[in-house]
């Protein structure tokens, strides 16, 4: 049995957090809680927190179901959250750090913008074994048709989407777990007998999203989010999830090539 740090970038209220709590407990770890108070998306590995007189805020927090495991939100970023973890903030010091369910794919390079992988970036730096989950609800509604049109990210329809079919896949991956490695778990939004099975990948050369600008003025810039147009090389994380299949891929959170030179 492990200690589990669970965390996310949605926010303590997030279904998906509770989803993946529930499958850390069901897999028998000893499990705390704590994740951002507020939604936290694409802080990637930013330490940042809110005090009050050089406190940072935290709340016991209760969750649906699992209303006995120690659960609080913490006025912070996901890796700042890890760090106090590391700290002994929340009891003793976790020996996994599982990050998620997260609202959306984490794929592709644009992993490093991620606060839910920035959490487990963070706790892979401790040497500690990190998995980060998403749930790829951004994904064209009916791949077959070409088409670019996205789900909405409305989260009074978050009980709709499949976190279960993603929580399931999380006994599948633990014995992958490394030291300094966190491995990148993404789950088609689908259900669990409609998902083609799991497949390691690479990570595709751009994220699944992009910016776009959409108006500017003389004193302001507004942008909004795409679907990138790009095609995903063959074998790469956000192909696999296109075809149907839950990936997984392992990222190096920092790392040094002992081959490099200057000329």
């Amino acid at each position: 049995m492990s200690r589990v740090l669970i965390t996310n970038d949605d926010g303590i209220a997030a279904p998906g957090l509770r989803h993946l709590a529930l499958a850390a407990v069901e897999a028998g770890h000893e499990v705390v809680v704590a994740a951002p108070a507020t939604e936290a998306s694409g802080m990637g590995t930013a330490l940042t927190a809110y005090t009050d007189s050089d406190r940072v805020v935290v709340e016991r927090q209760q969750l649906d179901g699992l209303a006995d495991l120690p659960s609080y939100g913490v006025a912070a970023s996901p890796s700042y959250i890890v760090i106090m973890a590391m700290a002994g903030a929340f009891g003793e010091v976790p020996d996994v750090v599982f990050s998620g369910i997260n609202r959306g794919a984490n794929a592709g390079r644009a992993v490093l913008h991620s606060g839910t992988v920035g959490a487990a970036f963070a706790a892979a730096t401790y040497r500690v074994p990190a998995l980060a989950v998403s749930l790829d609800v951004l994904s064209p509604l009916d791949p077959a048709s070409g088409g670019n049109r996205l789900t909405v990210l409305d989260s009074m329809a978050d009980a709709s989407h499949n976190w279960a079919s993603a929580a399931a896949y999380i006994r599948d991956v633990l014995p992958g777990l490394r030291d300094g490695w966190v491995l990148n778990l993404n789950v088609p939004d689908l259900p669990a007998d409609k998902i083609l099975g799991l497949k390691k990948a690479t990570l595709a050369e751009f994220g699944q999203v992009q910016m776009a600008i959409a108006e500017t003025g003389s004193d302001f810039v507004r942008v909004a989010l795409e679907e990138h147009g790009g095609q995903h090389a063959s074998g790469s994380d956000l192909a696999w999830l296109r075809d149907g299949y839950a990936t997984y891929t392992a990222v190096r959170a920092v790392g040094v090539d002992e081959g490099f030179n200057l000329p």
